[in-house]
């Protein structure tokens, strides 16, 4: 029997809505402050997954200049209805404190991988919208609903409200069709009209260990709702010790085989040896991933197979198995004029003052810009953690004539949590290596006094990272032969939603940086990058 392995989708990939189109599947998920926004993957048979496009590549739909933290892109809907793919996702400026600033916009292509058409905006209500396709032909907007005021809940229920493609707008009123349940946090929301029934799919629980999917059905569109007869349809809260926890916020699909499937948010804790508790069972690294369950109909409700809590192994459909040839260079020499588009910027574009990759041809030019901790202008380019056993690895040529210049390799969360390893200056030293860590914004320096002083003859000096589930170490070459390890070493945990201050919903990354916080824009040549899982 063939079966899909579980998560499908590694590393930092979360919120999955899923689409099929005649024998093709597509999942799209979020992508928050990370530039291009939105990751689709394709799929022939639910096993196989790679990634096919990145469809907000421009700031025209997407501009995230100064956004917080784990703002930015939240929870994309992906639907084909009409001859073209329909992208639903938010944009969100703040969502700290009592209000949610974010605004939802749609736009349309025709092909997966295409230029997707300038966005519509809908609404700034309440974040994770999806769009519905009524048999009717009406289309409806719906998302949760946000309230600020201090004496009600903060999820204010499910609201729905007419979109009109050719008036591109919303028409009627909006009306709340769902207002939760006693688990609270309703967002996620996903409409479907399966066999006479409306069914409304929403996450609850908050997207940590305590997330849920909730199932509701009405014949009406409008409701009411009823509840599936074992709510919630999705959980592992209830099974501490089950390898796949957080699992919520999911989305439904038929095969074109009649078989049913459920894409889901999970995440995979550091193993411990101590008994999990209940409100905490650990950190996730690699962030919040996609998995998939088989569903199985009874009495007109579905059931995961297995158990509602997720399993690692599930059957596949029967579908030939389609496998796909690896998309990225284990050793990336920067020959092509584009950059492999698993690695990402923050924010906004990689645009020719950030970066080139024909400045110096076979090599990636950084332009230094703002700190690693800005929310503005970085010069980054990186790419997700996908395993807990890899080696990262960079050469970088880089010139610094004072202290406020930098470059080197990052492993990066968010602005307030990473360590890097880079190429600097010292008055007394001249360019040395160092590194600098940022642990929810307290910084540290463990090697100073004992820098490394990089001779004159070098022109690259090679710069390595390894990840081991735990921990991850740096070390060092001057020939790309001879590796000194740096007696430094790091917690993979502080790198985690679990760990970070205020609210985190990203995870891991390793890639390259420089800054030149002097405004001299002073460039960095990345000779190669090379992830290799082990």
């Amino acid at each position: 029997m063939k079966t899909i392995q579980n998560p499908v989708l590694k590393g930092f990939n979360p919120d999955p809505s899923i689409c099929r189109v005649g024998e093709d599947y597509y999942i799209a998920v979020s992508t928050f402050e990370w530039f291009p926004g939105v990751q689709i993957y394709h799929s022939k048979d639910l096993i196989n997954w790679h990634l096919v496009s990145r469809p907000l590549n421009r700031v025209s739909l997407i501009d995230m200049k100064g956004n917080p933290n784990s703002g930015g892109v939240w929870a994309p809907c992906l639907t084909y209805a009409d001859g073209k793919f329909w992208l639903i996702y938010s944009d969100v400026k703040m969502h700290s404190g009592a209000w949610k600033d974010t605004h939802n916009y749609l736009t349309t292509c025709e092909t997966i991988d295409g230029e997707w058409a300038d966005p519509v905006y809908l609404n700034s209500s309440g974040f994770d919208p999806s769009l519905f396709h009524d048999v009717d032909g009406r289309k409806y907007i719906i998302n949760m609903l946000w309230d600020q005021r201090t004496y009600k809940h903060s999820f204010g229920g499910i609201v729905m409200q007419e979109y009109s493609h050719e008036k591109k707008r919303l028409i009627g009123q909006p009306r709340v069709i769902f207002e939760g349940t006693d688990i609270k946090l309703t967002e996620g929301p996903h409409l479907y009209y399966i066999d006479g029934y409306y069914y409304l799919l929403t996450a609850e629980g908050g997207t940590r260990y305590a997330h849920a999917s909730t199932l509701a059905r009405s014949k009406s569109i409008n409701g009411p709702y009823e509840l599936h007869p074992d709510h919630p349809i999705l959980t592992s809260w209830h099974d501490p010790r089950n390898l796949l926890q957080k699992c919520g916020h999911a989305s439904i699909v038929q095969t074109h085989t009649n078989e049913w499937y459920l894409a889901h948010l999970t995440g995979r804790p550091l193993p411990h040896d101590d008994k999990p508790v209940l409100d905490f069972r650990g950190f996730c690294p690699l962030g919040r991933e996609t998995a998939i369950q088989k569903l199985e109909w009874k009495d007109g409700w579905p059931y995961v197979v297995g158990g509602k809590q997720g399993s690692i192994e599930v059957e596949a459909p029967k579908i030939k198995e389609v496998k796909w040839e690896q998309d990225y260079k284990v050793n990336d020499h920067f020959e092509s004029v584009t950059l492999n588009h698993h690695f990402q910027s923050l924010r906004i574009p990689l645009t020719d003052d950030i970066m080139s990759l024909t400045d110096k041809p076979g090599n990636l030019r950084l332009y230094g810009k703002e700190s690693l901790t800005s929310c503005f202008t970085q010069a980054l380019v990186a790419r997700r953690w996908q395993s807990l056993h890899f080696d990262g690895r960079t050469a970088v040529s880089f010139q610094p004539t004072n202290y406020q210049q930098a470059a080197g390799l990052v492993c990066y969360y968010n602005t307030e949590n990473w360590t890097s390893l880079q190429i600097t200056w010292n008055e007394e030293k001249g360019r040395i290596l160092d590194i600098v860590s940022c642990d929810n914004f307290t910084f540290v320096q463990p090697l100073q006094g004992t820098e490394i002083h990089i001779p004159d003859s070098v022109e690259y000096v090679h710069l390595r990272v390894q990840v081991r589930q735990h921990a991850y170490q740096f070390s060092y070459s001057f020939d790309s032969e001879n590796w000194i390890n740096i007696p430094v070493i790091f917690d993979s945990y502080k790198l985690s939603d679990d760990y970070v201050r205020l609210n985190g919903f990203t995870g891991a990354f390793v890639g390259m940086h420089c800054q030149d916080t002097s405004g001299g824009s002073t460039p960095a040549d990345f000779d190669y990058f090379a992830y290799q899982e082990l």
